[in-house]
Parts: C-alpha cells; sequence; structure tokens
C-alpha cells in the first residue's frame, strides 16, 4: 500500500488501492490520510518514520505502518522514552529532562538529578510507567512559535530543553503533551501510551551532556521496548547473552588484555595470550596480503604538526586528535592516520605509469582523542592499531582495485567466521574538500563496483569522510548485532593537497587516484568482537592455547612430558597441567580457559602407548595415537575451521 503526494496550489493524495484522488490542503496530518485502520500508528514518509499527526508539507512517498512491521519499533520505543521520563518527574519532581531517544537496541533518557538512580528506584519507576501505561494517554503533538516554547520550559525549570531551543533555527518547534507531561520533541510516537505492550529498564550509567566531560554529569536510564512480551524476552535473552560474552570480563578471565588506570583509558595493554592471538592475525593478515600483490611499509607513530595541515585534518579533524608536543621547537603531532606517511613514501621518487597500482600495506598504530564517556574495552579506544592500506592507480584501474578490494575483504571476513554483514555507500558531508565533480566521480565508481558484484548496499547520506566518500561493512556476529569493521574509500583530495604525479605514458605529469582500505578495521576492536563472537572459545588455529595435557597422577609425567614435546615440536600451542590436582578438577579448569582440546594421560594410556583426547565441548574422541591426533590438529588448522 503507498500513498504518492504530489504538491501544487493543494497537496493531491492517490490512494493506490482505492485508485482515488482526494485533494487536501497542504500541512495534512499524516493520520487524515491514511486509512482509518485501528492498526496503523504510524508511517514512512520519503523513508522517515514519522507519527500520525506529523503534518505532510512535502512531495513524496507514504506507507503506513502497524506492529508487523520493524520499522515501528522506532515509535514505541521513543514513546516509552517519554513514559519513563513523565514517571520520573512525577517520583522525582525535581528531577530535570534531558535528550531521550529511541535506539537501535531500545531507549534511553538522561536526567539531571542530585544522585545516581538505583536498581531500587528502577522498579519503582517500572510500576509507575506501568499506571501510565494502562491509561492509555493519548500522546498528542502540537506546533507552537519558539519563543512560546522557551517561556513554557523556562516556568518548568527544564534548563537542559531551552538550551537545546537556543540553537534550534526554526521560528516553530514542536512539542508533545501526554496529561500533564510535555517534552519538546521531533517525535515520532505511538497515538497513545497503552501501545507500549512490553518494556523493562535495563541499567543505569553517567553519562555527560552531549558527551563532553567539561559539561555537568547526567544519570542516562537504559531500557527496552516491543510490541509483545515474547520479543521481549527474546531481547533480554540475548542481553543476558551478551553479559556472559562481553570482552572486558572474557579479556580479564582469560589473561588476554587489561587497562591500567596508570597507563591512561583508552589504552591497551596485550598481554601474552592476547598478543598471541594478534600475532596469529598479523601473520595471517600480512601473508594473505603478500600473496594479493600489497608490499609492507612501516611508519612513524609522530610527524611534524606541519603535515596534518597538509592533508587537511587539522582543518577537518582536529577535535580527534591530541595536543601537540614541541621538539627542538617544533611541534610534533600522534598520528591520527597513515595516509600522508605512505603519501611521502609514494613522493620519494619520480613514479612511472607502469609502477601503478601500487598497493602498500601497515599495520599501523594510530592515536585519536576520544572522549572518556565513550571508551568501552577494546571496542572504543585512545591507541589502535589500523590494518591500513594505500592503492595508488591510475583512473582507467580504479575500479578493478575496488573489486580486488572487495573480493579480498570479503575473503578475509569468512575465513573469521563471518558470513553476512550489511554495506554501505557513505557519501559527502558537510565539510569536505574538493570539487562536487571530483565526489561525484568517486561515489560512482563505489557504486558501480558494488552493483558489479551484486552486492546489496543502502545509501548513508552524508557520512563519507571529508577527502572522499566510502563503502562501510558492517559484519554480524552470533547474538545478531552489526560490528563496523571493513572500510574502502576513494580519495581525489589528498593526491591534489599533496601534488602527487606519475609520468604518463604520453611523457607528462599526471595525477593519481588514492584508495584508502582496511579490512578488519582496528585489531584492537576486530578482537573485542572475537572474543564476543566466539565468547572466548576461538577456533583451534586462533586459540592461543591448543591443547592441555593432564595428567591423572604423578606416574603418568614421564609419558606425559613426552606428548608435550612431540606436540610443540610440530608447532602445536600446547602447555602441561601435572598437578597433582584431581582429574575432574583440571579438566573444569581447561574447559573455563577455552582449551579446544584436552588430552589426558593415565595408566591405560601409558600402558598402549596411546592418548585419550576430549574436546572443550565434553565430547571424547576414541584413543588414538599422538601422530594421528596430530594429522587431525593439522588439518583443522589448514582448513581454518570454526565449530
Amino acid at each position: 500500500m503507498g500513498i504518492f503526494l504530489f504538491r501544487g496550489e493543494k497537496v493531491e493524495i492517490t490512494l493506490i488501492i482505492e485508485d482515488q484522488k482526494i485533494s487536501l490542503p497542504l500541512g495534512t496530518r499524516a493520520g487524515e490520510v491514511l486509512p482509518k485502520d485501528p492498526q496503523i500508528i504510524g508511517a514512512k514518509f520519503n523513508g522517515e518514520i514519522i507519527d500520525l499527526q506529523t503534518p505532510l508539507t512535502e512531495d513524496g512517498e507514504l506507507i503506513p505502518l502497524t506492529p508487523q512491521d520493524p520499522e515501528a519499533l522506532v515509535l514505541v520505543r521513543h514513546s516509552a522514552a517519554h513514559v519513563l521520563a513523565q514517571a520520573v518527574k512525577e517520583t522525582f519532581p525535581t528531577a530535570k529532562l534531558a535528550i531521550g531517544p529511541a535506539t537501535e537496541q531500545g531507549f534511553y533518557y538522561d536526567f539531571d538529578y542530585e544522585r545516581p538512580f538505583t536498581p531500587e528506584d528502577l522498579a519503582v519507576l517500572e510500576k509507575r510507567m506501568k499506571q501510565i501505561i494502562k491509561k492509555r494517554i493519548p500522546i498528542v503533538r502540537e506546533e507552537i512559535p519558539k519563543e512560546e516554547a522557551f517561556k513554557l520550559f523556562s516556568q518548568l525549570g527544564e534548563s537542559y530543553k531551552t538550551e537545546l531551543l537556543e540553537e534550534i533555527p526554526d521560528q516553530t518547534v514542536s512539542i508533545y503533551r501526554q496529561g500533564d507531561f510535555v517534552d519538546l520533541c521531533r517525535g515520532p510516537h505511538v497515538p497513545h501510551t497503552g501501545w507500549i505492550k512490553a518494556f523493562k529498564l535495563l541499567w543505569v550509567a553517567g553519562a555527560y551532556w552531549r558527551g563532553d566531560e567539561k559539561n555537568p554529569m547526567l544519570w542516562r536510564i537504559y531500557g527496552t521496548a516491543y510490541f509483545n512480551k515474547d520479543l521481549l524476552k527474546d531481547h533480554l535473552n540475548r542481553l543476558e547473552e551478551a553479559k556472559r560474552r562481553d570482552h572486558r570480563r572474557l579479556g580479564q578471565e582469560l589473561d588476554l588484555f587489561s587497562i591500567a588506570e596508570d597507563v591512561g583509558p583508552g589504552l591497551i595493554l596485550w598481554h601474552p595470550k592476547g598478543a598471541l592471538v594478534r600475532k596469529i592475525i598479523e601473520d595471517f593478515w600480512k601473508e594473505e596480503h603478500l600473496k594479493a600483490g600489497y608490499e609492507l611499509v612501516i611508519t612513524p607513530h609522530i610527524a611534524r604538526r606541519h603535515l596534518w595541515k597538509i592533508s587537511g585534518h587539522l582543518d577537518f579533524y582536529a577535535e580527534n586528535m591530541f595536543a601537540p608536543m614541541n621538539i627542538d621547537e617544533v611541534e610534533y603531532q600522534l598520528k591520527p592516520m597513515n595516509c600522508p606517511f605512505h603519501i611521502l613514501i609514494y613522493k620519494n621518487r619520480r613514479r612511472s605509469y607502469r609502477e601503478l597500482p601500487i598497493r602498500w600495506c601497515e599495520l599501523g598504530t594510530v592515536y585519536r582523542y576520544e572522549r572518556s564517556g565513550v571508551l568501552h574495552g577494546l571496542m572504543r579506544v585512545r591507541g589502535f592499531t589500523q590494518d591500513d592500506a594505500h592503492i595508488f592507480c591510475r583512473e582507467d584501474q580504479l575500479e578493478e582495485e575496488i573489486y580486488k578490494c572487495l573480493d579480498l575483504t570479503v575473503y578475509f571476513l569468512s575465513v573469521f567466521g563471518f558470513k553476512e554483514y550489511q554495506i554501505f555507500l557513505s557519501t559527502r558531508p558537510e565539510k569536505y574538500v574538493g570539487s562536487e565533480e571530483i565526489w561525484e566521480k568517486a561515489e560512482g565508481a563505489l557504486k558501480k563496483a558494488l552493483e558489479s558484484k551484486g552486492l546489496p548496499y543502502e545509501i548513508d547520506p552524508g557520512e563519507g569522510v571529508f577527502y572522499g566518500p566510502k563503502i562501510d561493512i558492517k559484519i554480524k556476529d552470533v547474538l545478531e548485532r552489526f560490528w563496523q569493521c571493513s572500510t574502502i574509500q576513494v580519495d581525489f583530495n589528498l593526491p591534489e593537497r599533496f601534488d602527487m604525479t606519475y609520468v604518463g605514458e604520453d611523457n607528462r605529469p599526471h595525477r593519481p587516484i588514492m584508495i584508502h582500505r582496511a579490512l578488519l578495521g582496528s585489531l584492537e576492536r576486530f578482537f573485542g568482537v572475537l572474543i564476543e563472537h566466539y565468547a572466548g572459545a576461538f577456533p583451534l588455529w586462533l586459540a592461543p592455547v591448543q591443547v592441555r595435557v593432564l595428567t591423572v597422577a604423578d606416574r603418568h609425567i614421564a609419558y606425559g612430558q613426552k606428548v608435550s614435546e612431540k606436540l610443540l615440536t610440530n608447532g602445536i600451542r600446547a602447555e602441561n597441567d601435572f598437578r597433582g590436582e584431581k582429574l575432574g578438577y583440571k579438566i573444569r579448569e581447561a574447559q573455563l580457559q577455552k582449551i579446544p582440546y584436552m588430552v589426558i594421560i593415565g595408566d591405560q594410556e601409558v600402558e598402549k602407548n596411546m592418548i585419550t583426547v576430549r574436546s572443550r565441548k565434553g565430547e571424547n574422541l576414541p584413543n588414538i595415537t599422538i601422530e594421528e591426533f596430530l594429522t587431525r590438529l593439522q588439518k583443522e588448522i589448514s582448513s581454518k575451521h570454526i565449530d
């Protein structure tokens, strides 16, 4: 079902179902146009979710939404945030309102209150929310002059709302009322509170106003909402599973990494086991890049600040860069990117068209300032290693190089166990360098590559980087969460800014095109995703310890040592547990450490020169020789088999 609007002096509405034309004035609300179906609770207008009270002021497509439509979750979650805010104001009248949006997984609302909210507070608020929901209070949209809204929220003492109003350029704003509660909001919302069929308040966290630690600390209450209890139950079960898989907890339990206060937030200390997994990933990455025609480069961690002026980072990225340091009365900068260094390697000598494409890759550690409030384990850090690469090519080579980047990306993700992903084409942002013509050419090249490969994608308007558009790939983990990792960016601008050239077949200088690309994103973030995806139980080829040899008694140690040495000399990462503990206890410890295989040595194994093998899942393999076990291990490792 679709409704199309064509604006003349009036809005002409064509109902596709009935093939009728009905003329209505501009500003007609969506609910007045849609069929009178009680299940219709909102709409999509030109791809944007709106509620039934939103006025229609331009041409476009209008599609009704019911609770069966996944997009309708935005309506119920945003409305649940308002119900939470009403419950807080009624229970804690001195609390001030900040913001309360719907999110991909639920909703939150930020409050300025004299103390953090407790779990007991959440229980009280849930009870009050249920009372509000039961009353089926209409959620009413009003369009009022900004001055009137400013006066209203000033009288209510809502200083955060007045601050937001000061920054709104429009002279008319929308507010929403539900009973005595009122909020500054653009919507959308369900028609009444009774549509919130199932919800849960989850936890409380501190959050600086607008994410800036210079601003007041607010208390953010997180929650989620669905149209039925079964979906809510499934979501809560996924949250519990996510807690079990939390990479920060597993990182400590499995002794993989840590973050020390004395070092600083957002800076990772890789422990031996974590560093070993990282080495395995790095070795695989380097081998596959060499096979794919890349060359390895290594660049410094700092450079003169002037370099970042040439690149444009100081103009467009300064808020994400650390403060400069003074060395020999010259300002230096921790690098936020590797690309200017690769450009300077290119410019070190004259280049010919015959050399192109040049593909250089680097596991380069960069440093970016992230506010403390957004730092999160390995997922959001201040120092991280990009699996970076830059390709310098001619215009006639561009499409083929993008194809190869896409193929290599898909291959890498599949090897690590990620077969599903979302692809976005991010277009020109508000602040950018270069001409619109260059941007259109770059966006067209990326679009053509995706379509030629038959890869479905969505446009992500305005989310390109300042120097060029990009393809972003978000991988889907076992909990059906999406993580941003891979990116491919076409850049016509930095070659211009750095005056990069090559000598063409006509013996004249030409400008190369630059492709920036990362397959895994950053090693820190990707490692965090891997930990949670596998719940710390890495596939055999990635496991820091692949086999643990367990003895039943001291008399079995000599044979156990022989087995262990055989494994080690054949490249298997093995360790021993020859302690005098009970076998069941040692098996349990190995399972908690997520070790793929345990070799158990007792009287029978010593007598028959065999071994008993147990998997971390609790499966016992038939007794085999150490040679047979090695063959099995090596086959599983070489195939990079995933359980």
